[in-house]
């Protein structure tokens, strides 16, 4: 056994955005789930690897969460999910988009991370790897899905909104039916290894083949050793403009803490991207354990739990960095 042993600590988030009053309890409750059962495998002497996978299935297991079960529907009325998973002692990672039917997205991503000689597979691709494996199949189409699908589809059918150029103001304007919800989860072991994961449906109404921030590494997912791990949630496109995840760990690797990389992050979105909304949330793990969570939108839904903790801390509000 390694000698440098750490005290374990696991983050969790649920999707930032704005969480309407019937929704936030069931948030909470799954995040918490989450990191609980994530921090029973730290607990057991696990990897952080195991962790953040376990974790991110009970997520996609929770029709609550815009992942795995209960993921939006394409403008189609199809589902396009989309997960990564990063291991921060040697850099490898595994991304998977645009599944219609796998139980478990996070799954699958780690599939392609350990078994496969690349780290990013999409689509037909990525069904048939999960064929090979015999992973799980479920329909993830839930009735709230479907009603959030509904009240968007009529209004762009009304001519209410020019759908290829406004996507983001359809957003502002309907915050509470544009589902952010991404799922993610950063945690560090005992062995001081650190480990990322991110699952996600997309956007509602989003235009079929659409990828997001969450499978791309660097952008809604990042980890490494010398510096942390981080998950991105919000608009995809912001945290793709800015390599949010990685720009959030570079900081962390240049000696600040998780707290302050991720309230910094979150500052450079404000400053930078002007031109459209940019709802963005982070959490993050630093290499000494420390954790942060920030958002510049109105919430983000998540839970922590650390070595000296008898249950999970969760809330739907953490540091708000104010956009000027």
């Amino acid at each position: 056994m390694r000698l440098d042993v750490k005290k374990p600590v696991i983050v969790v988030h649920g999707g930032a955005g704005e969480w309407q009053p019937e929704r936030k309890e069931p948030g909470l409750a799954g995040v918490r789930e989450a990191a609980e059962r994530g921090f029973e495998i730290l607990k057991k002497e696990g990897s952080a690897l195991d962790a953040v996978e376990i974790a991110v299935e009970v997520m996609e297991d929770d029709e609550v969460f815009n992942a795995g079960l209960g993921s939006t529907l394409t403008i189609e009325k199809r589902i396009e999910m989309e997960a990564s998973i990063m291991d921060g002692r040697t850099l490898r990672a595994g991304a998977v988009s645009l599944l219609s039917d796998v139980k478990y997205p996070v799954k699958l991503a780690r599939l392609v991370m350990e078994n496969t000689d690349h780290l990013y597979i999409v689509g037909e691709g990525a069904e048939k790897l999960a064929q090979l494996f015999n992973l799980e199949k479920r329909d993830a189409v839930t009735e709230l899905r479907l009603e959030y699908w509904n009240k968007l589809k009529e209004r762009l059918e009304k001519g209410e909104f020019d759908y290829l150029q406004k996507t983001y103001k359809l957003v502002k304007e309907n915050p509470h039916l544009f589902q952010l919800d991404t799922v993610g989860v950063v945690a560090l072991d005992m062995y001081g290894d650190v480990a990322a994961a991110t699952s996600t449906g997309g956007t509602t109404c989003k235009f079929p083949g659409r990828i997001g921030d969450t499978p791309l590494i660097g952008c809604g997912t990042y980890a490494d050793n010398e510096a942390g791990a981080c998950s991105a949630t919000g608009i995809g496109e912001i945290a793709i403009r800015l390599v949010l995840s990685k720009t959030v760990c570079d900081q962390m690797g240049d000696g600040l803490s998780a707290q302050e990389a991720v309230e910094n992050s979150i500052k450079t979105v404000n400053r930078r991207i002007r031109d459209t909304v940019s709802l963005i949330g982070l959490i993050a793990v630093d290499k000494n354990g420390g954790i942060g969570v920030a958002h510049n939108s109105p919430n983000i839904c998540f839970a922590y739990m650390q070595t000296e903790m008898d249950k999970p801390l969760a809330a739907m509000k953490a540091k708000f960095v104010k956009q000027v």
